[in-house]
């Protein structure tokens, strides 16, 4: 049975997060937008702690491109997400822009300044809750929602070889509130998530003909909880067969409240994954992701499962100076 804690403190980080954004950051920085510099769209679905009731579930789909092919200086994203935890759910819509500098004559680096927009509808039906007593006044008697919205900014740069970003989510939230939900009996008095600012970065090294490696690291920071960090290895093989790992796990670098009152670092390992992409043609590509949670947790569950289908279209103006790794 899947616990809701209402009223309480929390203190966990609260936005989805997707193994295999490796394959397409933009949804943990908008400057990505358009650094294919080809419409790309992306299916992802997320199965999270299967066989465990209530788990997550989530769905995301993404599309973006450059609206110049000749300057290639402005990209366009549009992004949707479904999220959905026990009787919380989520339901997201947002539009990125990037402006895209090119610091170089052969044109192999640039620097992106990205921003999203969007809303999000956050809701709790507190009739699939079953409290011990009956006639909570802290739990509502129905179904509940309300439209929050936002502004997220990120700065992208990349070249051939490495890339960089970090960008904030989630600007328009603010800290006086301590839980998503707020509310007086039924009637919704605020719903909000907390800010979170992420890094990414990662490199590419040609280790022998038709064979890279492609390491890579995120780091997310809610600013209350523990930070979290993902590290993930990938080996390609001849450009089209992507295989390698990652490891998730929280870290503390800031001493935190939760630390003080209840002397947990809750900074131990979380999660292994494996995770694959292949490319079926030029322009389909697909990849799966496993993770394997290292925590009391795993023996009631059976991992989470991600699967993704990527798709370029469109005309193609003219040809990529690199491969686009990152």
């Amino acid at each position: 049975m899947l616990m809701l804690s209402i009223g309480k403190l929390t203190y966990a980080q609260q936005n989805i997060q997707f193994t295999q954004y490796i394959f397409n950051s933009m949804s943990v920085n908008p400057a990505y937008a358009g650094y294919k510099e080809e419409w790309f769209g992306q299916l992802g679905l997320r199965s999270q702690w299967v066989g465990l009731d209530g788990a997550p579930q989530t769905g995301l789909l993404s599309v973006d491109g450059i609206v110049d092919p000749a300057n290639k200086r402005h990209g366009l994203g549009m992004q949707l997400t479904a999220d959905k935890l026990g009787p919380q759910a989520a339901t997201s819509a947002y539009a990125n822009y990037a402006f895209r500098l090119r610091l170089d004559e052969e044109d192999t680096q640039r620097l992106s300044f990205g921003i999203g927009a969007g809303v999000t509808q956050y809701s709790l039906d507190g009739s699939v809750l079953d409290p011990i007593e009956g006639g909570d006044r802290v739990v509502p008697a129905g179904k509940i929602s309300n439209w929050v919205p936002d502004v997220r900014f990120g700065v992208y740069y990349y070249n051939p070889r490495w890339y960089a970003g970090v960008s904030v989510m989630d600007l328009l939230s603010g800290d006086q509130s301590n839980n998503i939900f707020r509310w007086d009996n039924t009637t919704t008095d605020n719903i909000r998530r907390r800010r979170h600012m992420y890094f990414i970065g990662g490199a590419l090294f040609n280790l022998n003909r038709g064979l890279d490696f492609r390491p890579s690291l995120l780091v997310k920071e809610d600013f209350r909880g523990p930070t979290s960090l993902d590290l993930n290895a990938m080996f390609i093989f001849g450009r089209r067969f992507w295989l390698g790992a990652g490891w998730r796990t929280g870290i503390t670098v800031f001493k935190r409240e939760y630390n003080r009152v209840s002397g947990n670092s809750l900074s131990g390992r979380n999660s292994f994954s494996a995770v694959t992409q292949i490319y079926l043609t030029d322009a389909l590509r697909i990849g799966y992701s496993y993770d394997h949670i290292v925590s009391r947790l795993s023996s009631i569950q059976n991992g989470s499962h991600e699967i993704t289908l990527g798709i370029t279209f469109g005309r193609r103006y003219n040809r990529l100076l690199s491969p686009r790794f990152f």
